[in-house]
């Protein structure tokens, strides 16, 4: 699908100066912005979507991990004894 987008003078000769560079066209250049924004924002909000879903959760039941019991296990993350994840507790 054909989009246009209208871009300021600056912004549109940093476009083409960075695809010179890049021996890429401004049109790949600017597909490739636009791919990294919108992929950057999808999962800042899916990382939102799981934050509230886990505190809705967490308001319904009480049931947890400390900050100190989820780091004691993530530091055996790799290891040769890695650890299952703790129990969640009210």
């Amino acid at each position: 699908m054909a989009t246009s987008l209208k871009i300021d003078d600056d912004l549109k000769s940093r476009v083409q100066q960075l695809a010179s560079q890049r021996q890429r066209s401004a049109h790949w250049i600017m597909l490739e912005a636009i791919k990294q924004y919108v992929d950057r924002e999808e999962a800042h909000e899916s990382f939102k979507q799981d934050a509230l879903a886990s505190w809705s959760a967490y308001q319904e039941t009480g049931r947890h991990l400390t900050g100190q019991e989820v780091r004691t296990w993530l530091s055996t993350w790799g290891a040769d004894d890695e650890k299952a994840m703790p129990e969640c507790h009210e």
